[in-house]
């Protein structure tokens, strides 16, 4: 195997795919990269056998071939490069050599037979095109509400409830829902499977600003997602995700609306003072006033703060775990948000304000804590 490349090119590819290889793996060659070599093309494969990344580049090919080569000396040596042309040639049966302007290293590689075949969707799979920044804004807006639950692996992941005028992606971790509606995404047909938070985040990572469409293939077990010359196959979660729409509140009675970042500054200067490992605040709603506290009995300390606000409904008091709000408030990007509430035993309903352009997009639920 011979061919000629550009550095740069060469380490955007190996980036491109690098999240997947594994840190340690009982399989060994999966801790390389994987070359082919054919028709002036390189293609660069990784893989942990859960996620595999795969990409294209143009080289200058004087041999076809294949090897698998190891992953973070590679890395190393082209980062350490500037950008110029380098040639890689086959030197034995198990050594390279990769050659630059004033200098060349020589390092092993491995026979490309001994990496694992990579399985795509079955022939059954959906296919779906989504816009690319529809897709990144989704993930964005939901992955950081998914669980760590061994107990429950479908809570881990990004549930994609996919329909003809509209596609809804749902996160929980059961004591925040966040779901994400965009009319952007569109399937010919319904369907749904639950994304794992590790690809989801990878897959958001490597979607380029140049990125038009992403073409999604999918069946039982696996997801394809094609995009530019990169490709991404991982396995999908399997297994029966809770009825999300059946747990948001309806007909909810109190009605506070007020600016984001206000309220978002506001929980974070408070919540210094709260207890540690619980988190707790505590919002005491009165007409056209919120009052937000928070205390530590154990370190003596407290705070609180009081805001004015458009509040409609019976004087309530109601606690939340500080991080858990914080966290809806600052992946939310309108500039008023409504938050309303049955009672301060239900959950509470957070979007944003009718006259936002994203009103209908997302919503976020927390469920409420037990206050003194």
């Amino acid at each position: 195997m011979e061919f000629n490349v550009s550095s740069a090119e060469l380490l955007k590819g190996l980036s491109d795919v690098a999240r997947a290889i594994p840190a340690k793996s009982p399989i060994s060659i999966l801790e390389n990269f994987l070359f082919t070599v054919k028709d002036g093309n390189l293609e660069i494969t990784a893989s942990d056998q859960e996620l595999t990344l795969r990409t294209n580049i143009s080289v200058d090919a004087r041999e076809d071939g294949s090897m698998a080569v190891p992953a973070h000396q590679m890395m190393d040596l082209i980062k350490a490069l500037p950008d110029q042309p380098i040639s890689f040639k086959t030197t034995s049966d198990s050594s390279f050599e990769c050659t630059w302007a004033n200098g060349n290293s020589s390092l092993p590689f491995f026979p490309a037979e001994d990496y694992p075949e990579i399985k795509g969707a079955g022939e059954d799979a959906s296919t779906v095109v989504f816009p690319a920044q529809a897709l990144v804004d989704g993930i964005s807006g939901t992955i950081y509400a998914t669980a760590d639950d061994e107990m429950r692996p479908t809570m881990n992941g990004i549930f994609f409830d996919l329909d003809e005028q509209s596609s809804t992606l749902v996160a929980s971790d059961s004591h925040k829902l966040i779901c994400y509606t965009d009319t952007d995404l569109q399937s010919p047909v319904k369907a749904s499977f639950i994304l794992h938070k590790k690809p989801a985040g990878v897959l958001r990572a490597i979607i380029g600003k140049d990125v038009e469409t992403v073409e999604l293939s999918f069946d039982v077990n696996t997801a394809v997602f094609k995009f530019g010359p990169t490709m991404m196959v991982c396995r999908l979660i399997v297994g029966r995700y809770p009825k999300y729409r059946d747990v948001i509140p309806q007909n909810n009675a109190n009605i506070l609306k007020i600016d984001r970042a206000q309220l978002l500054n506001t929980v974070k200067r408070v919540a210094v003072c709260a207890n540690k490992a619980s988190n707790h605040i505590k919002f005491d709603l009165k007409a056209g006033q919120v009052e937000i506290t928070a205390q530590d009995l154990g370190f003596a300390i407290a705070a609180y703060e009081k805001l004015t606000c458009d509040y409609n409904g019976d004087d309530l008091t109601i606690g939340f775990k500080s991080s858990f709000l914080i966290e809806i408030l600052s992946n939310m990007t309108c500039e008023t948000v409504v938050m309303k509430f049955a009672d301060a035993r239900r959950a509470a309903l957070i979007v944003p304000s009718e006259e936002e352009a994203e009103s209908e997009k997302i919503c976020g639920i927390i469920m409420p804590i037990m206050v003194s």
